[in-house]
């Protein structure tokens, strides 16, 4: 039988008039809505209600969850089904079948991945209006880096998010009431419909759920412009309509931005001007400034090149959002595809500064530290000292090592390299030479601060051990090279010693990061529970 796997059409923010609209379209009231559950304390409530202008009935099924849901749920006026066992979140089809027969609909929302009732008339339309017997709605993707980046390297993107919605009409429910529960799964439920002779159609949610989520959020955008103006408008333009804010920061540039910056249109834009050139970390900061001062929750940096893709911000935004980060960062050096366009040399630079940014910021599995399209929460802002951030190109770095010696949750996010015509002003030979010794003294700020002041490991005495005894060691081993080469009588303690020195340090060196390594991913564990 048709079955078809239909994508919604571009998605657009929702007005209020479309919603009241949305209201009455959803009128016949004899559907129910069915929310499978476990601990939503915080948003059953609002849930609930709004699904009830569109609904008249809502049945929440608890999966034993160990807070207030129910409660909540009840005085929001849900009916309750209890399952008292929790097992893993699915639609319990059979459940909300057997509760609502005499419907005419039964739509299932996932509260794990969508809360917006908003989106409820959309599922609803293709049945009401065009006969179909199931639609099945998919949203904006929750984070998981690990899988995102092996699906990156195996070249295997997903098409589709997680079911959000399921929604069918009374021909379905014999059919579907064989089935104790169903996979959250697209071609599965696809599938099904095909077999059974129903017509089905898949909506994608993704852009309006993704608008509904963040507009709940105050989210900012830092804008660094020095020269900028062939690109700077065009920058901004590209900004999602779910920005509240868009804060300009103009380094005394010698072009004509000062003048593109008057001519934007865009109310959200506020921009500030350097009347001396202090630097991109200057320029960032006096950013994150303004954006704290007007209370943002999240702040996201882009530069003004043009080289960062806005589409790719939701994925900066959604680990913080849902509490697994503080602070998110692209990361162009996962594969050479996801680093088109970088050139050999700049590929080469970066990787060094990667090597030295893990020893100096302690985020051992972070990449591609020069990546300034990041993504910060109002509470790690909060947390470090805005003014005493590195001014020149390297405060990207400065940043980690100050949010690691804080205990900030910091996460990569695999992003493209989105690369025009444009060229690095970045000489990568006086780069690292001038952004090494930084590194060095924050290594060291943060060796202070996180292992010694706000807490106390050994690590401290390896790291001052090794950085002790490998020089040493080294200087040791070369005295004792060159003076064999000329044929001087050297003791024959001497080689033993500076072999020992040497080894013994790069032992030191080892446990040491071992235990730096360490101490990051046990906190991570800490907080995920």
């Amino acid at each position: 039988m048709n079955n078809e796997l239909l994508k919604g059409s571009s998605a657009h923010p929702i007005s209020k008039k479309q919603e009241s609209s949305d209201v009455r379209d959803a009128s016949p009231q004899n559907i129910t809505v069915v929310l499978p559950v476990f601990n939503e304390e915080v948003s059953i409530g609002s849930v609930v209600l709004r699904a009830k202008k569109f609904a008249n009935r809502v049945i929440v099924v608890d999966n034993a969850s160990s807070d207030n849901t129910v409660e909540v749920a009840e005085l929001a006026g849900a009916e309750i089904i209890r399952n008292n066992r929790h097992k893993e979140l699915d639609f319990p089809i059979k459940t909300g079948i057997e509760h609502a027969a005499n419907s005419e609909m039964i739509l299932f929302m996932d509260l794990s991945i969508c809360h917006e009732p908003k989106l409820i008339p959309k599922m609803l339309e293709p049945i009401q209006k065009n006969n179909y017997d199931m639609v099945i709605g998919t949203c904006f993707s929750k984070s998981n880096r690990l899988q995102e980046n092996v699906s990156f390297l195996n070249k295997k993107q997903t098409e589709n998010g997680p079911v959000g919605f399921f929604v069918f009409s009374k021909k379905c429910f014999n059919l579907l009431s064989l089935f104790n529960s169903y996979t959250s799964s697209v071609h599965s439920i696809l599938s099904f419909a095909e077999n059974n002779n129903l017509k089905a159609k898949h909506l994608d949610l993704e852009e309006e759920h993704t608008f509904s989520l963040f507009k709940r959020y105050k989210i900012g955008v830092v804008v660094p412009a020095y020269n900028e103006e062939v690109l700077l408008s065009e920058t901004i333009k590209g900004i999602p309509e779910y920005v509240s804010r868009i804060y300009i920061i103009d380094d005394c540039s010698s072009d004509r931005t000062p003048e593109v910056i008057k001519n934007l249109k865009d109310p959200r834009v506020t921009s500030l001007r350097h009347e001396v050139n202090k630097g991109a970390g200057k320029s960032v900061v006096d950013g994150y400034k303004m954006a704290l001062k007007e209370k943002m929750d999240i702040v996201v940096v882009m530069d003004g090149d043009n080289q960062m893709d806005p589409s790719q911000m939701p994925r900066l935004l959604m680990p913080i959002i849902e509490g697994k980060a503080d602070y998110t960062k692209g990361n162009r050096l996962m594969t050479r595809e996801a680093r088109e366009g970088m050139s050999t040399w700049r590929l080469f630079g970066n990787t060094m500064l990667s090597l030295l940014t893990k020893i100096g910021s302690g985020y051992w599995d972070l990449m591609d530290p020069q990546n300034g399209y990041a993504a910060a929460s109002r509470k790690a802002l909060e947390a470090i000292d805005l003014d005493s951030v590195y001014t020149y190109y390297g405060y990207v770095n400065d940043i980690l090592i100050k949010l690691n010696a804080y205990g900030m949750r910091v996460t990569d996010v695999v992003i493209p390299a989105r690369y025009g015509n444009e060229k690095s002003s970045i000489n990568y030979r006086k780069y690292i030479l001038k952004v090494a010794p930084m590194l060095f003294n924050g290594f060291l700020w943060r060796l202070k601060t996180k292992y010694v002041l706000l807490s106390f490991h050994p690590l401290v005495f390896f790291y001052l051990a090794s950085m002790a005894l490998v020089p040493s060691g080294l200087i040791l081993d070369f005295w004792i090279l060159v003076q064999k080469l000329m044929h001087n009588p050297v003791s024959q303690n001497y080689p033993l010693l500076g072999v020992f020195m040497t080894l013994m340090g790069v032992q030191l060196l080892l446990f040491a990061m071992f235990f730096d390594m360490q101490s990051d991913i046990s906190k991570k564990l800490d907080r995920s529970f």
